[in-house]
């Protein structure tokens, strides 16, 4: 994960709860099973919650949050994602239009939009035939 940008520490919470049996830690229980101060935990779950690939739960009874993943975790991180992809586009698409399309700037951002656009169009399809698999393999 780190390879891929996302920080260290971000990085081996999101392990960690990938690892539990039960997908989800306390903010106490992951300090101690990564050696690591609250303050880094903190930052972590922080950054992870932001980019929606988990999300805190209130314990029943307690005033203590848990972390966990999501039940379908890549997908919903992926369903997530696309509304972002959306946002790229619009805005490329408008930077193309300031920007003007005999431009480089404009060319660039014309072309950024038309990927986007593409992205946007076969994340579902490719999501639904996820579904499909994931229904066939036996995981939902």
């Amino acid at each position: 994960m780190v390879e891929a940008g996302v920080p260290s520490m971000p990085a081996r919470v999101f392990a960690a709860l990938n690892m539990a049996d039960s997908g989800r830690l306390t903010a106490a229980e992951l300090a101690e099973l990564l050696q690591a101060s609250p303050a880094a935990i903190s930052g972590a779950v922080r950054y992870l919650t932001q980019v929606n690939m988990i999300h805190r739960e209130r314990e029943p009874g307690t005033r203590r949050d848990v972390f966990r993943l999501y039940d379908d975790g890549w997908y919903t991180t992926l369903m997530r994602r696309e509304a972002i992809v959306r946002r790229w586009e619009d805005a490329a698409k408008e930077g193309a239009i300031a920007l003007g399309p005999d431009s480089p700037a404009g060319r660039r951002m014309a072309e950024m939009s038309a990927f986007f656009e593409f992205v946007d169009e076969e994340l579902q399809p490719m999501l639904d035939r996820w579904g499909e698999r994931r229904k066939a393999l036996g995981f939902s």
